[in-house]
């Protein structure tokens, strides 16, 4: 490995290299997978002066630590979050320039869940079916991070224009997710499908990156018995034995046999990648 890289100092709860996915390979069973918060990679790559799509690290909750073998340019963004260099207080959501041998600290969110750490160049992990994402349940892509993990990065060729300011999201207060119903919302009775427009869950602290599970009103079934497995689009509402929903997020499976009552609108799912446990989630059907 040449000296342009980075070592993991500490790896912190879940810390994954996340691009913008591998679309096109569900009939593989291959998940699209990639970064929960993508607008987060993009705005971040946007600051590097990389290509929107460049590899960032996503971390989960208690952030991470990295040792830069080189110069280097980051950028902390997604959920907001202490960040230090050496110890010092460093900026949030704006570039920050490392010399070789110093170390980032990206510390515990204060808001939302993940926060993306990107570098000029980019995480330049080998590609797998032409992404370098971690696919946690497909084993694709590089493991999480571990302390000690050593991670290349790419060729610093970016040229960066000034910001004044970035045009950040905030984590949501209360998670309101746009659904179209269907394919399976005959399989539910007229009450359960009210009950899914008009009551609120809060989010399960069981979910993860395959799929944000729910906690509240369990939705009753029309018709018992099981479903032949069919494939499963990102952002669907499968709803399984307890009644609870469970949104699909990227890393879910491509194939499942619970019926799905309802779809969320892919521009609504960032949103769900920063709720926290107990956030309230409300379901808000569209036609």
């Amino acid at each position: 490995m040449t000296d342009r890289a980075l070592t993991v100092v500490r790896a912190g709860a879940l810390t994954t290299v996340q691009d913008l996915g591998r679309p096109g390979y569900a009939h593989l069973g291959v998940p699209c997978s990639g970064a929960l918060d993508p607008e987060a990679v993009r705005l971040v790559n946007r600051l590097l002066g990389n290509e929107e799509g460049a590899a960032v690290l996503e971390t989960t909750l208690t952030g991470c630590a990295v040792r830069t073998r080189c110069a280097v340019t980051a950028v902390v963004g997604g959920a907001p979050c202490p960040v230090t260099v050496d110890g010092r207080p460093a900026a949030w959501g704006t570039p920050v320039r490392l010399a070789p041998g110093q170390v980032l600290e990206v510390g515990a969110a204060v808001r939302g869940l993940r926060s993306y750490v990107g570098f000029d160049g980019g995480v330049a992990v080998a590609p797998v079916l032409g992404s370098r994402s971690t696919d946690l349940l497909s084993g694709l892509g590089p493991a999480p991070l571990a302390d000690g993990t050593a991670l290349p990065l790419g060729a610093a060729t970016a040229v960066r224009g000034p910001v004044d300011a970035a045009p950040w999201p905030g984590p949501p207060d209360e998670l309101v997710l746009r659904v179209r119903l269907g394919p399976r919302d005959g399989w539910f009775t007229p009450a359960a499908l009210r009950t899914l427009a008009t009551r609120a869950w809060r989010v399960s602290s069981a979910s993860n990156r395959i799929g944000l599970r729910t906690r509240g009103p369990a939705l009753e079934r029309a018709v018992e018995g099981e479903l032949p497995s069919e494939g499963m689009p990102l952002g669907a509402v499968q709803v399984p034995p307890d009644g609870r929903p469970v949104v699909f997020l990227a890393d879910h499976p491509t194939t499942g046999g619970y019926p799905v009552v309802a779809v969320v609108r892919e521009a609504d799912l960032a949103r769900a990648a920063q709720a926290v446990p107990g956030t309230v989630v409300r379901f808000v059907p569209y036609r």
